[in-house]
Parts: C-alpha cells; sequence; structure tokens
C-alpha cells in the first residue's frame, strides 16, 4: 500500500505554541503574548512565554526530527521576533534564530517549510488598525520580504497565511482568540479582505525574490463533508455541504479559497453577506489571485452528510458514544477520502496534509514510555483514507501531522496533548510516545505497513 515514491512525510508545529523565548533577544510582543495575560482567556491562567523552549532546544529537536525520520517540519516564523515592531528595523538576533534552525533542520536530513503567519501578529500593529487597516497587506509584504531574503537561498516551501477561517472568525469577529477583537461582522470582513490581499503580495514577493523555485501555498481549516451512502444524491449533498455558506462568518471552505485560488469570491457569500461587504477596489482581486502550487488542508474531523426527500440535504446525527478524541473531536476517517476528493476536483491543485492528528490523554508509564494506541489507530485509519484518494487519482503530496511535541494549545493552554513527542513542560525532557516510533515505520516503508494492525509486526 506505498504511497508515491515522492510523497512527503512530515510533522508540524507553529511558533508560538512552541518557541518560547518571549522576552529575549530582542523580539517584539505578539497579540497572543498579550491576549494570554487576560484573566480567564487560556486554561490555568497559561501562555507562551516558554513552552517547549523550542528557541533555546531547537538544535535537540531537529535531531529528533532526524531520528524519527521525519522528511519535512512544517514550522511558522514568529512576525515580531524578525520585526519587533512589524515594519522597520530587523532584529537580527531573531532572525538568526530561523537562519540556523533551517541549517540544522536540512544538516539532520529534514525538508523546511515554513508558514509566514501563523496567528502571532505583532502587537504594535494591532495598535495601528491590525488586519483593519488597509496598509497590513504592505506591512506583510516587508516581513515576507526580510524572510525570503534571509532564507529562500535553502527554504523553497512556503505558506502565507494559516487557517485565515480561524483567525478572523475567533480573534476578530469573536473573542475566543487573539487578539480577541469582537467585531461586527462588516468589520471582520474587512479583515478578511486585507488579510487576503496580504496573501497575494506575500505569493508576489516570493516569486519575484526568492533564491530558490518556490512551491507555494496558503492553509486553510477545511470543513470536511463526507456522503453517508455513496449514493449519487447523498454524494451531491455533502459536496453541496462542503461549498455553500449559510452563515454570516468566515467559517466556511470558500470564502477565503475562492479569492486565492478562482479569483472571485463565492457568489453565495456575495448575496448573503450584501449589507456587510466592504468596497472592494479596482485590482484587488487579480492581485489575490496568484499563481500556487498546492493547498493545504488542515482537518481533524468530518461530518457526515445525507440527502432529504426534499432535494435537500441534513447532517446525520452521531449515535450514542461516538468515538471522540480529549478535544472531544469525531474521529471520522472517511472525511480523508471525500474531503482531499472534493477540494481537489474544485480547485485544481495537488493537496498537502498540512496538520492532522489528535489530541489523547497522554501521560509518561510506568515504564517509562507513553503508550498511545489510540493515535497510531486515529492515524492510520486516515491515512488509510488518504491513500485510497490517491488510489483513485487525486494529488496528494504531503502529510504533516499535527503535532511533532505536545505545546500550547491556544485557549486550551497546555491541557491538550497533540504530540507525538510527550514534553514535561517542568522539565523540558522530550519522550517520544509509541505513535512516533509508528509513524516512523510508516516513513520508513512509504506507508506500506500501515496495514499491519499493532502487534502484528
Amino acid at each position: 500500500m506505498s504511497f508515491p515514491e515522492d510523497f512527503v512525510w512530515g510533522a508540524a508545529t507553529a511558533s508560538y505554541q512552541i518557541e518560547g523565548g518571549t522576552y529575549e533577544d530582542g523580539k517584539g510582543l505578539s497579540v497572543w503574548d498579550v491576549f494570554c495575560r487576560q484573566p480567564g482567556k487560556i486554561w490555568g491562567g497559561n501562555n507562551g512565554d516558554i513552552a517547549c523552549d523550542h528557541y533555546h532546544l531547537y538544535q535537540e529537536d531537529a535531531r529528533l526530527m532526524g531520528e524519527l525520520g521525519l522528511k519535512a517540519y512544517r514550522y511558522s516564523i514568529s512576525w515580531p521576533r524578525v520585526l519587533p515592531e512589524g515594519t522597520g528595523a530587523v532584529n537580527e538576533k531573531g532572525l538568526d534564530f530561523y537562519d540556523r534552525l533551517v541549517d540544522v533542520l536540512l544538516e539532520n536530513g529534514v525538508q523546511p517549510w515554513v508558514t509566514l503567519f501563523h496567528w502571532d501578529y505583532p502587537q504594535s500593529l494591532l495598535q495601528r488598525g491590525g488586519w483593519l487597516n488597509r496598509e497590513s497587506s504592505d506591512w506583510f509584504t516587508e516581513y515576507t520580504s526580510v524572510v525570503v531574503d534571509r532564507l529562500s537561498d535553502r527554504v523553497s516551501h512556503w505558506m502565507t497565511l494559516n487557517e485565515p477561517q480561524v483567525f478572523i472568525t475567533f480573534g476578530h469577529q469573536g473573542d475566543y482568540h487573539a487578539p480577541g477583537l469582537n467585531l461586527e461582522f462588516s468589520d471582520a470582513l474587512v479583515a478578511a479582505h486585507n488579510s487576503l490581499l496580504a496573501h497575494g503580495k506575500a505569493v508576489q514577493v516570493i516569486r519575484a525574490h526568492a533564491k530558490t523555485r518556490p512551491n507555494i501555498g496558503a492553509v486553510h481549516a477545511a470543513s470536511i463533508y463526507f456522503p453517508g451512502t455513496e449514493k449519487q444524491e447523498d454524494i451531491e449533498a455533502a459536496h453541496s455541504r462542503m461549498f455553500s455558506i449559510t452563515g454570516k462568518n468566515c467559517w466556511n471552505n470558500t470564502w477565503f479559497a475562492d479569492p486565492m485560488i478562482l479569483g472571485r469570491y463565492p457568489e453565495d457569500g456575495l448575496r448573503l453577506f450584501e449589507s456587510e461587504l466592504p468596497d472592494i477596489p479596482d485590482g484587488d482581486m487579480g492581485t489575490i489571485c496568484q499563481p500556487l502550487d498546492f493547498y493545504g488542508l488542515n482537518n481533524y474531523e468530518g461530518r457526515g452528510v445525507r440527502a432529504t426527500d426534499d432535494g435537500g440535504s441534513e447532517i446525520i446525527q452521531s449515535p450514542d458514544g461516538p468515538p471522540l478524541t480529549t478535544m472531544e473531536w469525531q474521529v471520522t476517517p472517511a472525511g480523508y477520502y471525500w474531503g482531499p476528493r472534493f477540494l481537489f476536483e474544485r480547485y485544481k491543485l495537488p493537496i498537502v496534509v498540512t496538520e492532522n492528528g489528535m489530541a489523547n490523554c497522554d501521560w509518561i508509564h510506568r515504564d517509562g514510555r507513553v503508550h498511545d494506541p489510540q493515535r497510531i489507530d486515529y492515524m492510520a485509519r486516515y491515512l488509510s483514507e488518504l491513500k485510497r484518494a490517491i488510489d483513485e487519482g487525486i494529488t496528494v503530496n504531503g502529510y504533516f501531522v499535527w503535532s511533532l511535541m505536545d505545546n500550547f494549545e491556544w485557549a486550551y493552554g497546555y491541557r491538550q496533548r497533540f504530540g507525538i513527542v510527550h514534553v514535561d513542560y517542568a522539565t523540558q525532557k522530550r519522550t517520544p510516545k509509541d505513535s512516533a516510533y509508528w509513524y516512523k515505520d510508516v516513513i520508513a516503508s512509504n506507508g506500506s505497513t500501515l496495514t499491519n494492525l499493532p502487534g502484528t509486526g
């Protein structure tokens, strides 16, 4: 059951969730540094000041990635570590950190995949309006230029934005994530549009200035719907759910991806949002829609759909006691056949699974190991469905497990553990879990061991 010969096997992290070093070497504050100080926002009053201390332990972490056989590592760069004020003076010590990280990854046989923005927006720029300010796209362009100039002689894989659905819906329209603005929907749409402009301009910068041929994508928090049966009417119902906008928020699959890839906002969204839409100057959509090399898919669960007798559709209610992760997300591997299939058919771009995994009830057992059979089973099921999609002609170029290591899980703080490597936050000791060794074997076999059940060799 081997995957394509050039399939990329990796793991993913994000800067604020693992780096720490918040007040070291000239780094500026991010919106998450400030948000975590607000009472009641983060479980246990946790914050990312130290996190996994990756800022100091990056060499050890890179060696561990090499030992686990990872082919690639998807990580993000902290904008305020590079540009403490968001624009202007470059923090050379911060940029040097990422320079050294690239080198040590390559020394350990791990290909760097860089995400430019994974939510840690410079606090200084928020005070100038943040994504509500049309100049924000130029601020992001300046930051992108600095990073590309330093790293693109060795980095060829780039992602502009991570999950704009999340940072706009949760952090701008709502207050569950940083910066917690609770905006009117009309203002959230302004922020969304400016972030799309930033994406497009960043792609232009990478294409124009990269020193090695770039491979560029953006990462979407995809909501996957899959048919309850393989009847044509159920398939059509699930497909319709995948690409429909039904509520006044940006939590959908098309409001960001359609402009990026198809060059237009989706018609149903334009109709539904008509009274809240911002003015869109001529030329903006052309700037936003730049040639991309892949669609970055972040997804952990899906929803089954069936057609109804009246020509509509409905979500299939889960049975009592469904399989759940500790995030209370359902285990739905069928989505990893149908989701990539639907997305590939619509956008005609290769799919890269940039995040997939599960939070589990993990601790170090008395034998000194971390046994996480649920995670192994979860990954095996999802990867098997992904292979089914590949076998039927869907182009999928890679898979990055979320996450390399346990980390600061945003509003959940350190309550949830997603890593294939356990982190003792008091000592910073890394302990690869059983899933890490299982994944190492999967990588070494290029997926052929997925058919093996635990204990069968």
